[in-house]
């Protein structure tokens, strides 16, 4: 295994409801592109889940992209932990 394949692996997604039929790959990364993207979610407060097997296949779908309908699961279950998260913090 390369290096850079045993450091970190990253991948951004974005989702809108109301325009997009499927969450979309917005950033994805291994090693330094992998840790700034990261960085980029911490310094936004954007939640961070880690699941080394669901960003290894995110990795596979181009920039821009829609998800694949077999991640739908894996990603809508990220979405309700990450909106849980989002309610516990409103109090």
């Amino acid at each position: 295994m390369r290096e850079e394949e045993k450091r970190r692996k990253a991948a951004a997604l974005k989702y809108n409801e109301e325009e997009d039929r499927a969450p979309k790959v917005v950033a994805s990364g291994r090693g330094r592109i992998a840790e700034k993207i990261v960085e980029i979610a911490k310094e936004y407060n954007i939640p961070i889940y880690e699941d080394p097997d669901l960003v290894e296949l995110l990795l596979k779908v181009d920039i821009g992209e829609e998800i694949p309908p077999e991640l739908y699961k894996a990603v809508a279950e990220v979405l309700a932990f990450i909106y849980k998260l989002r309610e516990v913090a409103k109090g």
